[in-house]
């Protein structure tokens, strides 16, 4: 393992970003200027303004350049994770800097004891949180952070040396680690997204991949086979000498190690030890895409030495996070729920498996990541009652919905086969464009009808209207309220 230093000199240091983590790290760095030797943050845009608590930190020795090209050497970069490798920020800073890293990569040099780390398409948020109820059930200590909205650095300071770090980590982040060292990582699953920022899916995967690079088998990894790059993964550690635990939401998969259901009941096996968790029926978290995070979150908790006491007792009593099928009211009948943390297609996929089929209008739209449509409408015709597509996507999603639609309508002539299996028994009877979500959100008023869910789950990132999806989540929910306020027997027809 090698090994980082807390109180080591960092030379001349610049942070690329001016946003949430560019202002963690400022803050971090300023308090503990005694270990740089120069400190420029460079904001990315010329014509970008600074915050006031980042032009605070001016007095404490930060030097702010608005510019999105470095102006001199440096002997190490921290670049905030919205900052894409083809930038011409980011490729200034490879040019000017002997090292760029991202900033929990640089947290857990400052603090490299007690960390466990958590990735994968979907469910990580969840997963993460669970495992930090799990730790604090047993009366220890835990602090979950990274994607899931808790800078890491900015807990540095905070915490004992006897806290856990459980961190969320996106691809953003995992790409730009290279000593990052967690005791135990979990990767759920690997689905196309992020595409626009990687450059590839290889990319894409291959970042995600890294939460293992460091891992030695005196760690444990904890990996689904559900798709083919987890496979893929999952063979790999296995030649590096490694015994990942193997997640598996249908059957005992018959590995030396193992998180799985089988008859209904959860069960993790570790060094050849299987303990029986709980039945799925009593776990407060419904759906399989949920069993997968139970299974894998309790792998982890019981490798770090959580009690099954606390595991069994967090698992029956964990409910579901704020924007992740997040019930929000019902209204004359007509149920809201909010699902703004699916920004991509598996997620929304995943989701629609949760209602009955026919009975949900979807609102799908937001900033178009350029991702494959194709079984994400399929799934759409299969299950929703309508379809109401809005923002910088919309068009795209709305014309892959109406093409499918049309060859409903031509009774499949001159269609694909999935086209025609689609259709076969679609419950799908109307699909809407709208500019933006409130007009989504009053389209689907007008469309609804009791024992309908009108459901936000976007399948893509918030960026065209909203600052991130949990201000979207937010705004959909204000909405939701506004309307009970207001609502009467005439506006829900």
């Amino acid at each position: 393992m090698l090994e980082a230093k807390q109180t080591e000199s960092l030379g001349s240091v610049c942070i690329l970003g001016a946003g949430k983590t560019g202002l963690v790290v400022a803050r971090y760095l300023c308090t503990h200027f005694d270990r740089v030797s120069k400190l420029t943050l460079y904001t990315g845009n010329p014509k970008s303004s600074v915050s006031p608590d980042l032009a605070l930190l001016t007095q404490q020795g930060l030097t702010i350049i608005e510019s999105d090209h470095l102006t001199e050497d440096y002997d190490i970069c921290i670049a905030s994770p919205g900052i894409p490798p083809y930038s011409p920020l980011y490729s200034s800073a490879c040019k000017h800097c002997r090292e760029v890293i991202g900033e929990p990569e640089f947290a857990w040099r400052c603090r490299p004891q007690k960390w466990v780390a958590i990735t994968g398409t979907n469910g990580k948020t969840t997963t993460t949180t669970l495992i930090e109820h799990m730790i604090r059930a047993d009366h220890k200590q835990a602090c979950a952070v990274g994607n899931i909205g808790r800078a890491c650095l900015g807990e540095v300071d905070h915490h004992l040396a006897d806290t856990w770090f459980v961190a969320e980590l996106s691809s953003f982040q995992l790409a730009e680690t290279k000593l990052l060292h967690p005791h135990a990582a979990i990767l759920l699953n690997i689905t196309p997204d992020h595409i626009e920022w990687h450059g590839s899916m290889q990319a894409y995967a291959a970042a995600k991949e890294r939460i293992f690079a460091n891992l030695t088998t005196d760690d444990l990894a904890i990996i689904s086979r559900d798709d083919l790059y987890c496979k893929a993964i999952y063979s790999r550690l296995v030649e590096r000498g490694l015994s990942p635990v193997c997640v598996d939401t249908s059957q005992d998969p018959k590995t030396l190690q193992a998180a799985y259901c089988s008859d209904s009941m959860l069960y993790v096996r570790l060094n050849g030890t299987t303990t029986p968790l709980i039945k799925a029926s009593e776990a407060a978290l419904k759906g399989m895409h949920n069993i997968q995070n139970m299974l894998a979150a309790s792998a982890l908790a019981l490798f770090i030495g959580v009690s099954v006491d606390a595991i069994r007792q967090v698992l029956q009593t964990f409910t579901t996070l704020e924007h992740r099928l997040e019930y929000v009211a019902t209204i004359h009948g007509v149920s809201f729920v909010n699902d703004s943390k699916a920004t991509n297609t598996d997620s929304v996929e995943k989701a629609l498996t949760a209602f009955p089929c026919g009975s949900t209008i979807v609102l799908l739209g937001g900033h178009d990541k350029q991702t494959d449509l194709s079984s994400l409408v399929h799934q759409v015709v299969r299950k929703c009652r309508g379809a109401i597509c809005f923002g910088e996507a919309g068009q795209r999603i709305y014309h892959e919905l109406v093409s499918v639609q049309n060859a409903q309508a031509s009774d499949g002539e001159g269609a694909c086969d999935k086209c025609k299996s689609a259709v076969a028994s679609a419950p799908l009877s109307f699909v809407k464009c709208v500019p933006h979500l409130r007009d989504a959100f009053d389209c689907a008023v007008t469309h609804a009808k009791p024992h309908t869910t009108v459901l936000l789950s976007p399948a893509c990132s918030s960026f065209d209207e909203f600052h991130n999806m949990e201000e979207r989540g937010t705004y959909f929910k204000n909405l939701v309220h506004e309307l009970r306020a207001t609502s009467d027997d005439e506006k829900l027809s």
